[in-house]
């Protein structure tokens, strides 16, 4: 077991982690910064995998007033507006930074400004890109500025376990992580922790996260006895792409094919989202597209993979490829071209826009613990608009950065890490190499995405509900029975032992949460109450642990600091049904 001392530990080397080193280290250069990723820096997480691009007010036709309602509105007006509008208005800045500082260069119109295309349920065309694959291009810039900071220190392949916390102060002392080349454990003794590993959308069959993502963070900070909110509220993306018997399966078609004016075709050659949502038709928001998506496959309108089809061919083959190059690509590995023919598509869990319940500086309860990007709650409601995730991500781990250098201002010392409480978590993590047979965590594993989708997945109900929530009960228990072998260095069933136990851990808050709200909005459908029901759930439903290790649940309402939702033009909280 190693020993090492910083000023700040930042998990996850996505947009928020990295945004976060970057404002740290400028603002403070004699602090000692640790970015640490389960993957390799600047090459894993999710912010790497964004297409279609950022949202962000630049037109003087635009207003930041404009993209503040889109948001609420998208949000089923659950939203924390405090954070919503941090949002909207700091991303012009986090831009500028992005263009100025890190060298990103996003796509240009011919007078060289930057160019902005359409994405759904936004009411202006705002979304900066860089072809279709803005993600690459924002975090390999972020990557290659951040080896120009003598003072911040990136690990590749070492992964949180657990939050540790000085008993005495109630305040962040550190965190235990692992050296998965080694296999050897590494305590970490800082002065403040900012998480943003990303969310869990893993735990569904099909799904468009990265692969290594489990809710690492979200499942650190719950057992750390952090504040969790709107955890009901998991979005599924659309166009997830098919692919028999591939890892590609579920991988993101992205939200620009509707917005230039494709189809959605169900079996018979229907654009059935005429049903739906006949004003917006394909450009409605993922929630409403997803579900009309999944209806018309359970009614039997799927395709022979049990989907539906994407349609851009009639926008013209060269205009296709010119527009698309990453989503033509991404279709021909599985032998399809997106140019010239339809190409099978089904909804795909994508994005929580649950998580910890923050400040709009990214502060959780715990003193000393910052949560940014998709581990925080509160900015996208009840549904994230395509294009405001990698803009979350930015401006939160700016805000996380900022915070967290104001803070450590007045921390002096270290906080005391309990050698118990150490070792207490190091013997968990190693209890299953004691049992010379047991389950499989890679069987558990398939039994919880299978389990998720078909009971706490698109369309929810009661009974659903009820029997997930007793399963994963069940769930947890075998994961207790778990029994490896072998050494610890680059041991990737012990690694999928602490993916699931974390997964397990989200996905009873996401079927709780699910249970309790009886009624649809945003991302979260019930068919037993299919309506919204704005005098009884116009609030964020709250779980934290108790001290007898027990989830405690509660409401309250939302705060509609900047403006009532009921005075945004065409706000009408969905109930997506024929």
């Amino acid at each position: 077991m190693e020993h090492v001392e910083a000023d700040i530990l930042i998990l996850g080397s996505g947009g928020a982690g990295l945004f976060a080193a970057h404002h740290a280290a400028d603002l403070d250069p004699s602090l000692k910064i640790i970015v640490s990723a389960k993957g390799l820096i600047g090459k894993s997480g999710c912010t790497r995998m964004v297409q279609g691009g950022y949202n962000v007010v630049l037109h003087p036709d635009d207003s930041l007033e404009k993209h503040f309602k889109d948001t609420i509105k998208g949000g089923g007006g659950i939203n924390n507006q405090e954070m919503a509008w941090a949002l909207v208005s700091d991303a012009p800045k986090r831009i500028r930074e992005l263009e100025t500082k890190m060298g990103v260069f996003f796509d240009r119109n011919e007078d060289g400004t930057i160019h902005q295309k359409p994405f759904a349920g936004q009411s202006f065309d705002r979304t900066v890109h860089r072809g279709d694959l803005t993600g690459i291009e924002i975090i390999s810039r972020m990557r290659d500025q951040l080896f120009a900071k003598p003072n911040v220190i990136t690990w590749d392949e070492v992964r949180a376990i657990d939050v540790l916390v000085d008993d005495e102060r109630q305040c962040v002392a550190g965190c235990l992580m692992l050296n998965m080349r080694t296999g050897k454990f590494i305590v970490v003794h800082c002065k403040a922790l900012i998480v943003g590993t990303g969310g869990a959308a893993t735990m569904y069959k099909i799904a468009t996260p990265s692969l290594e993502k489990a809710g690492d963070g979200m499942a650190m900070c719950y057992r750390a006895g952090t504040e969790f909110m709107d955890m009901e509220m998991m979005q599924f993306h659309p166009t997830g792409l098919l692919a028999e018997n591939s890892r590609l399966n579920g991988g993101v078609l992205e939200e620009g094919l509707r917005g230039a004016g494709g189809y959605l075709i169900n079996s018979l050659g229907e654009r059935f989202m005429k049903n739906y949502d006949p004003e917006r038709m394909e450009r409605s928001t993922r929630d409403r597209v997803s579900r009309a998506a999944y209806m018309e496959i359970m009614e039997g309108r799927g395709t022979p993979l049990g989907g539906v089809y994407v349609d851009v061919s009639h926008l013209g083959k060269e205009n296709v490829r010119k527009m698309f190059p990453g989503m033509v690509e991404r279709c021909r590995d599985v032998g399809r071209d997106l140019s010239v023919e339809p190409v099978e598509i089904s909804p795909a869990a994508h994005f929580q826009m649950g998580g910890v319940r923050v400040s709009v500086d990214c502060e959780s309860n715990i003193e000393g613990l910052f949560v940014a990007g998709e581990d925080a709650a509160g900015v996208h409601g009840a549904n994230r608009l395509g294009g405001n995730g990698v803009c979350d991500s930015t401006v939160f781990g700016a805000r996380a950065g900022d915070a967290v250098v104001s803070y450590i201002k007045n921390r002096s010392t270290l906080a005391k890490v309990s050698e118990t409480q150490v070792h207490t978590m190091m013997e968990a993590m190693l209890e299953p190499f004691k049992r010379s047979e047991g389950e499989n965590p890679f069987y558990i594993r398939n039994d919880l995405k299978n389990l998720m989708w078909e009971k706490v997945g698109l369309v929810r109900n009661q009974k659903d509900l009820q029997f997930a929530d007793i399963q994963l009960q069940v769930l947890e228990e075998r994961i207790k029975k778990v029994s490896l072998r072998g050494p610890t260095k680059y041991n990737l069933t012990w690694q999928e032992y602490m993916n699931v136990r974390n997964l397990v851990t989200i996905a009873k808050m996401v079927t709780k949460s699910a249970l309790l709200r009886t009624e649809s909005r945003g991302s979260h459908y019930r068919e037993d109450f299919p309506e919204s029901n704005d005098e009884k759930w116009l609030n964020n439903i709250y779980v934290t642990k108790t001290e007898m290790d027990e989830p405690r649940y509660w409401t309250e309402d939302v705060k509609q600091t900047h403006i009532n939702i009921s005075e945004i033009e065409g706000y009408k909280v969905l109930a997506t049904s024929k």
